[in-house]
Order: structure tokens, then sequence, then C-alpha cells
């Protein structure tokens, strides 16, 4: 603020020196116009050879001579000097018009005097006529001026100052509010909110928007928070599991069946493997941004090699009427077939059905050619999950108490990765009850991608992966 006052200061002092200057001239050249105004008067006499003696003048801080070539005095006014010519001959130009100043004593009027020449007379007879006039009163309205800005300007600066500083602190007060909560959420290392202005301005909306920033940093820790704890939790049980194999065996000694345990160890080891594959899978999607776009896929031929790694029980594949081509990554969406097929054949009674067909739900927006999604289904004969925990499932770490959720080595990631994959595709995934059966379809909405533009990528983008391509 100090800054603004003496900006402020400086601005005020350059526009008073501008008003004094300005005044000055428009004062000098008001008497300057007034005493042309005079002498052209007394030319036109001249020049009709009709100058009475002495001349008129209108007020008494006014001097008019004529004078010839020779500096000789033809006229004057009442009160002008009769002998002595206001200006020396040689300062005159005989063909224009000019101003002059001279000494106030050489014309006997008060103050600084302003004089104006104008040529007059005849070419035989040249005359010039002299205008003297006083300039005291100019200078006494500038010094006037003058004194009541130097009076007035200390004033205005310290009520500008007092203005700016209510201002200026009012508008900051807020912020200072919103640094102090800041300061008090950051010392208690704890979750708080910053106070929000009542006035509906910049202020207001920035204090709206810190505030969620915390809401969802907050919301973020406590995710984090149970993540770690979570995966602690299951990295726990097969380490705990391990370390009991092998204490059993090593108090057995001769009678341990060491195949016994070998084949347990390496079921504990596969089961710590894959959690920490899915952690670290889980990791890497919570970091880097979606890759949308990377390149066609057609899900009819992604569907058959999937249902190939199942061959008992039987996963049967209802083939699409046509090629049906989508956006994204082909590892992803392979690993989103994989994990909903383990679950599904985990559960399932009989068989599992993967089937794939185009909808026309419209509204996708994820590249070039997109303007509707497919769906794909898996379907089995388990024994489902109920309408309140469809949602819950596909959370991190979520087991139900049912059978079905009591998984050989599962720990509750599948479905939370398939959600994060279908996601980052621009899908969307759904529980919904096997039609005509018990059991379970999961329903995968995933972009479509118009045939020709499948086949031209397909073409274009050679390199992609088998299961892209027919």
């Amino acid at each position: 603020m100090a800054l603004g006052v003496v900006g402020l200061t400086i601005g005020l002092a350059v526009g008073g020196v501008v008003l004094l200057g300005a005044l000055g001239f428009v004062l000098q050249r008001t008497v300057d116009t007034e005493a042309f105004r005079t002498a052209d008067a007394v030319a036109l006499l001249a020049a009709e050879d009709a100058l009475p003696d002495p001349l008129p003048v209108a007020g008494g801080q006014v001097r008019v001579q004529v004078v010839d070539a020779q500096g000789r005095i033809r006229a004057a006014s009442i009160d002008a000097d009769r002998l002595v010519p206001m200006v020396r001959p040689e300062r005159l130009d005989r063909d224009g018009r000019q101003r002059l100043e001279v000494p106030a004593e050489r014309v006997g009027l008060v103050g600084p005097v302003r004089v104006v020449a104008v040529p007059a007379g005849t070419a035989d007879d040249p005359l010039t006529v002299l205008v003297a006039r006083s300039m005291a009163d100019v200078r006494h309205s500038a010094h006037v001026v003058r004194t009541i800005l130097l009076v007035a300007f200390p004033l205005l600066v310290a009520v500008l100052a007092g203005v700016a500083w209510r201002v200026v602190g009012a508008t900051l007060r807020p912020v200072e509010a919103l640094r102090r909560g800041a300061e008090e959420i950051t010392g208690r290392a704890g979750t708080g909110r910053l106070p929000v202005p009542a006035s509906a301005d910049e202020i207001h909306r920035l204090a709206v928007t810190l505030n969620g920033m915390l809401e969802r940093l907050e919301s973020a820790r406590v995710r984090q928070r149970a993540f770690v704890s979570d995966a602690a939790h299951e990295l726990r049980s097969p380490l705990t599991n391990i370390r009991t194999e092998l204490e059993v065996a090593q108090r057995l000694a001769d009678r341990t069946d060491w195949t016994a345990v070998t084949a347990n160890l390496l079921a504990d080891t596969d089961r710590l493997s894959r959690l920490v594959d899915d952690l670290l899978l889980l990791a890497r999607l919570d970091e880097t941004p979606p890759a949308r776009g990377t390149g066609p896929v057609e899900l009819g031929a992604l569907l058959t090699e999937v249902a190939a790694r199942y061959p008992s029980p039987p996963v049967r594949v209802t083939p699409p009427a046509g090629p049906l081509w989508t956006i994204g990554t082909v590892e992803e969406l392979r690993r989103v077939l994989a994990n909903l097929v383990d679950n599904a054949v985990r559960h399932a009674s009989g068989s599992v059905v993967l089937a794939a067909e185009a909808t026309s739900t419209a509204g996708s927006t994820v590249g070039p050619g997109v303007g509707a999604y497919h769906l794909v289904t898996v379907t089995d004969d388990g024994p489902g999950i109920a309408v309140a925990d469809r949602e819950r499932v596909l959370d991190r770490f979520t087991r139900l108490d049912d059978g079905r959720a009591r998984d050989d080595g599962g720990a509750g990631l599948g479905l939370a990765i398939v959600r994060e994959l279908v996601r980052r595709a621009g899908g969307s995934i759904t529980l919904t009850d096997a039609p005509e059966q018990q059991g379970l379809r999961v329903c995968l909405l995933l972009p479509a991608l118009s045939a020709d533009n499948g086949q031209t990528l397909t073409a274009r983008d050679g390199d992609l992966p088998p299961a892209a391509h027919h």
C-alpha cells in the first residue's frame, strides 16, 4: 500500500505542475490576445491617417505607442511616455508581429510587462504600434493557485492514503483470514475448511475452490490410508501362511512331507505374486492418465482369444453378427475380459458365456468415428450377487459374506481393476441378473468405432498386437 501512496503522490505532484503550466500559458495567451486586439484597432486608425491624440485605451494597466522607423513617437495613450519608446528600435521587426518582454520601469507599470508589436502605416511611412500590458494580475493568479495546491496537496494525499488503507484493508482482510485458516490446517495436520467470505467476489470463489481442493485431498488421503491398510492386511495373510508352513515343517523335521509343504508354499507365493501385481497395476492406473484412442480393437477376435484359455468348464462365445471395433489398449481390454472370466469361472455351476453386440447408445466423445457403444457381456450361472452389493463389490478389497465372494486366494481387486480399466477406455460397467437363469451378468459398454474406420486404422497400424485384428 505504501508503494501505491508514493505513486499517487508522484501522480498528483506531476498533475499540479502541469496544471500550473497550463494555467500560466492560458493566462498569457489571453493577455497577448487582448493586446493584439488593441494594437490591430490602432493600426487600422494609423492606416487611415486618423490617429487621435491621445490614443484611447481601456484600463489603467495598458500603454500604447505608435513609433516610426527612426523610433520617434507619433502618438501615445494618455499614460504612455511621449519621448522614450517602450522598445528600442533595433529590437523591432518592421514586417512581422512580435511578443516582447520589457522591464517594468521602462513602461511605468507594476510587475513584468508584456509588449506586442504590430506593423502599421504605409510603405512610404512605416509605423509600428506598441501595446504594453502588465503581467502582475497573471502572476498573482498563478501564485494564488500555487499556494492553494501547496496547502491542499498534503491534505488530499493524506485523505486518499486513508481511503486507500481502508479499502485495501477491507479487500485483503478475507485473504488474511484464508491465510490464517490455511496455517491452522497445516499446523494441526488435519482436516478443515477455510473461511468463506460472505461477499460474492473473486475471494469468495477462491475460498470455495480451495475448500473443494482440500476436500479432494482429504478424500484422496483417506483412500490412500485405507488402500495401504488393506494392502498391508492382504500381504500379511500369505506371508503368515508361508511362515506357519515353514515353522511347522521345521518342528516336524524328518516327519515333514516336503512335497505337500512345497505345494502349499508355491500356492501362497503365487497368491502373493498376483496380489503384488494387482497392487502395482492399481497404483499405475491411479498415477497415469487414460491413454485413449491408442488403436482399434476387434471385440469378436478378442473374446475368442480369451475364451480359448478356459477349456473346463467351457467358456462359450456368442459371435457377433459382424466385426465390432472399439478403440483402446489391447492389453488393458484383454486384462478386463480375463478378470471377468476368471471371476465367472470360479463361481459358475455349469458354463460361462461371452457375447458382444452393437448398441444404439449414442453420446460418446472418445475419438473420431465414435458415435455409439458396443455391449460386451460375461454371464455365469453361479449364485449371483445381491442388488445392494453390486456397486460395492466394484470397490477395492471388497469381499462379500456369501459363498460367491470367498475367492480361492482372491484379494477383492479383480473387479476394481476391471472398473478402472473400463473407465480409462471411455466405457462403463454394470452388474445385472443373468437372464432366464440364476447367476450374474456383467455388462460392459465400450466406445464403438465404425467398421470402415477400424479397418482403415488397422491397415495403417500394422504393428498392433494380433488380438486387435481378425
